[in-house]
């Protein structure tokens, strides 16, 4: 009975061992098909620029980046193919650094510098060609290929410039207007003048024609570099240098006398808006006049740098009646206590009439800016068009909303004491393009007349 029991357990055994062979050979197929699937994936790189190119001209940088999250990059190589041309912009390679994933880097982003002479391009149409290879073993052991293609347009020329008209006569603080063609689209024309850029807007009625406002800073010494500029879509810049005759002013010079009285009944009205100044009276009101007034220059200056491209405003623009308490580039000093503590410039025109008269709008012009600004206290700016903009500070109250367009003469505020102002009055500026410029001329309709609605007719002939 013992024999028979045993001779009937022998062939499970044999059968046991089989399932553990058929077992292992399974588990060796199923890892063998993991290492497979993992050395010849077939998923291939991705191939993407970094923005968006359109046109190449004589130097351009150009940026990519790869992506293979699989086995990994192992080459990349960029070229610009013309019909039978091919010339080699960038390449690069990697060592595996594993077998079975991550051979080599997931993400890869570069850049390189397209230069049309060492490429020796032609004018016209191209291709951007980016050509990647992960560390896949499929496709004969050479890895997963992916070939992007960019359309492009190699264009090496420069836009030409005819200057049509040009300011004649400039003076520190003064405006004017240039008048260009272009043979071609330019994304970034104007004038250069004195480390300033005045953009051109298009000049109506006439295709290919521009515009340009222009102002001397009110302590320019000499013009420098004058020039029409442009850039056009390949990056390519032309140039037109022009000549004008600037004339010379005098300069002005004021005294302010700051008083314990003054800075009591002001300092509170900062500290609301500021509240990390600190120390006396004195050094607070210091940091207004410097710290808070070169803060306030840069709103002014990002404001004015989005304007209308078409001509708002009509002929002169409206002085407020009153007095004139401050002119324009007025040099002051400010003496505390008898001792000189400051310096500033006034860039404005103060006008004083009576407590809360109503502010009026110099000319139509869409409101950019109605709030609280530092030392201009409530502060309303209107944007004009094509670089023209006009600014009323220290007012008691703001009668006007963002976005409106406000008619010549209508009212839009009162004036006040807010900010910087020891009593009730106007400060009023006007902006070319961010630049302060005297309001003297824009009050002239003989001078807009002259220099600018003359001109305009007769170009438009």
């Amino acid at each position: 009975m013992s024999r028979r029991n045993k001779l009937r357990r022998r062939p499970r055994r044999k059968i046991s061992g089989r399932s553990f062979l058929f077992t292992l050979l399974a588990i060796i197929a199923l890892v063998g098909l993991g290492v497979g699937f993992l050395l010849f994936e077939t998923e291939k790189p991705i191939a993407r620029l970094g923005h968006e190119i359109e046109f190449l001209g004589n130097s351009a940088k150009v940026s990519f980046q790869i992506q293979d999250k699989r086995s990994g990059i192992r080459s990349i190589r960029v070229t610009i193919d013309q019909k039978d041309s091919s010339h080699e912009l960038y390449t690069t390679g990697f060592q595996r650094k594993a077998w079975l994933a991550n051979a080599g880097p997931a993400e890869h982003t570069d850049s390189f510098v397209f230069d049309s002479k060492r490429t020796q391009a032609k004018e016209g149409k191209a291709e951007l060609v980016i050509t990647v290879r992960d560390f896949s073993l499929n496709g004969m052991l050479m890895g997963n290929e992916t070939i992007s293609r960019f359309p492009v347009i190699i264009d090496t020329k420069p836009p030409k410039i005819t200057a049509r008209h040009t300011q004649r006569y400039i003076r520190p603080g003064g405006s004017g207007i240039v008048i260009y063609n272009l043979s071609e689209p330019s994304d970034k024309h104007g004038v250069h003048l004195n480390n300033n850029f005045f953009q051109g807007s298009p000049f109506p009625g006439k295709d290919n024609t521009f515009i340009s406002y222009i102002a001397m800073p009110w302590n320019a010494k000499e013009l420098v570099a004058p020039q029409i500029v442009a850039v056009d879509q390949a990056g390519n810049q032309g140039k037109s240098i022009f000549s004008i005759v600037m004339k010379k002013v005098r300069d002005k010079t004021d005294k302010i006398n700051v008083s314990d009285g003054f800075l009591n009944q002001k300092i509170p009205e900062f500290e609301e808006y500021h509240p990390e100044m600190s120390g006396s009276n004195l050094e607070k009101y210091i940091f207004v006049n410097n710290e808070v007034r070169q803060k306030n220059a840069d709103t002014i200056k990002a404001i004015c740098s989005k304007t209308e491209s078409e001509r708002l405003w009509h002929d002169r623009f409206l002085r407020m009646p009153g007095a004139s308490r401050a002119g324009y580039a007025d040099q002051r000093t400010y003496y505390y206590k008898g001792k000189a503590i400051d310096q500033q410039v006034h860039l404005g025109m103060d006008i004083a009439s009576t407590a809360s008269v109503a502010i009026k709008a110099a000319n139509t012009g869409k409101v950019v800016y109605t709030d609280y600004l530092g030392i201009y206290g409530n502060m309303i700016i209107l944007d004009h068009g094509q670089g023209l903009f006009s600014l009323y500070s220290h007012l008691s109250r703001i009668d006007t909303t963002i976005d409106t367009l406000v008619e010549k003469g209508s009212i839009i505020g009162h004036s006040g004491a807010t900010g910087m102002a020891g009593g009730d009055h106007l400060h009023f500026s006007m902006l070319i393009h961010g630049v302060f410029a005297t309001p003297v001329e824009w009050w002239d309709q003989h001078w807009v007349d002259v220099n600018i609605q003359n001109v305009l007719q007769d170009k438009l002939l």
